[in-house]
């Protein structure tokens, strides 16, 4: 699901270098009806989903009557249900159904998207006991710790580990004062210096808030309250993330920077795919340095702390309200600087609620959105 997007295509690529591995059932992607067509051709696709009535129709035109299309958040739900894995690329909140629905099924979930994880992290965990389920991460964050945890010799919540430590690249503005953030430009915040990503995603980079949110997911994934997730800077992108022990063991997980190897990595697990995405040359000067994130320059990091502890519905509003601002800021509506502004202001509003359904939380993601786009539009 996100067939057409950063992740999604990147996922085809495995296919493409695997193609008696796997059978490609089902896609999505919006409204990108000329993407979706060309996919479905080459790879045989009989189910696609798009986001509405306009594209179904413009999609028939283009792939004939054989194939059957799905429309909005419950087509989603359809497809993200009859594949053995389903692979969550969707950005955003809108991901939430293809989250629940492939867990509730009791399928494989490799999951891109962890805006619907964050959100609705205390709904996801009742629907990941469901037979069969089972989440991988494709966060290369959080594929790096899964791999790391299996020098474990416990389980949820893993009392032999000291610490998660997530490594952040800084993005483009690392080293960067406060001052010096004041006005830069959306060119400026979407040239990732390690990383190609989609627009949310690399503006989240540059704010950090991605890897707030990130603490935030691997606090959810692994059981581990979130003050047992730290975070360092690491420009290179080699170490994706380390594990501390208690007995002072770090195991981490290096590759060079390539999305395609944690996504071969969670399709096919039990095993390893045969393939050199990511493959290190240690005899070519490689340099690894490590720094301490910048608390004041980049307060993302600190809201999303904030978010974790007061828990409930607090991590939703803090994806929502980012959601909300970091479109504004592409559209050229705010600053930079007015995107973790912004969600500070929501964040400020936050009454601790608890989540009970997906009622609960679609209310409250509708209210942090509401209360962003107030706030921006003054």
């Amino acid at each position: 699901m996100g067939a057409t997007g950063s992740i999604g295509s990147q996922t085809l690529e495995v296919f493409r270098r695997e193609p008696d591995a796997f059978e490609l059932v089902s896609i999505s992607g919006g409204t990108n009806v000329n993407e979706l067509s060309t996919i479905a051709k080459e790879f045989n696709v009989r189910h696609i989903g798009v986001s509405d009535d306009h594209s179904a129709s413009a999609l028939r035109e283009l792939v004939g009557p054989d194939v059957a299309i799905e429309v909005g958040a419950k087509g989603l739900e359809v497809l993200s249900s009859n594949a053995d894995i389903v692979v969550n690329a969707v950005v955003g909140f809108a991901g939430l159904p293809v989250t629940m629905s492939a867990l509730k099924a009791g399928k494989r979930l490799a999951l891109a998207n962890k805006e619907s994880l964050i959100a609705a992290a205390p709904l996801v965990e009742k629907v990941r006991s469901t037979p069969g389920a089972v989440i991988l991460p494709i966060d290369s964050e959080h594929c790096a710790i899964h791999q790391a945890l299996a020098s474990s010799t416990s389980s949820m919540p893993y009392p032999d580990v000291r610490k998660i430590i997530l490594t952040a690249s800084g993005g483009p503005f690392r080293g960067w004062s406060k001052d010096r953030l004041v006005g830069v430009s959306k060119a400026d915040a979407l040239a990732h210096p390690t990383w190609s990503m989609g627009p949310k995603i690399t503006i989240d980079s540059s704010t950090l808030m991605n890897k707030g949110l990130e603490v935030l997911e691997a606090s959810a994934l692994f059981g581990i309250e979130v003050d047992r997730v730290d975070v360092v800077v690491h420009p290179q992108s080699v170490v994706h993330s380390l594990v501390e022990y208690i007995d002072g063991s770090v195991i981490a997980q290096l590759s060079m920077p390539d999305m395609r190897l944690p996504i071969a990595y969670c399709l096919g697990l039990p095993g390893r795919l045969d393939h050199s995405w990511g493959k290190i040359d240690f005899t070519s000067g490689l340099e690894l340095t490590f720094e301490a994130p910048d608390r004041e320059a980049f307060p993302a990091l600190d809201l999303a702390y904030s978010a974790a502890r007061l828990g409930g519905a607090a991590p939703a509003w803090l994806s929502a309200a980012n959601e909300i601002s970091v479109e504004a800021f592409l559209q050229g509506m705010i600053s930079w600087q007015g995107i973790v502004e912004t969600v500070s202001a929501v964040m400020d509003k936050y009454v601790p609620t608890a989540l009970s359904s997906i009622e609960d939380l679609l209310e409250n993601d509708a209210n942090a959105r509401r209360l962003a786009s107030e706030i921006i539009a003054k």
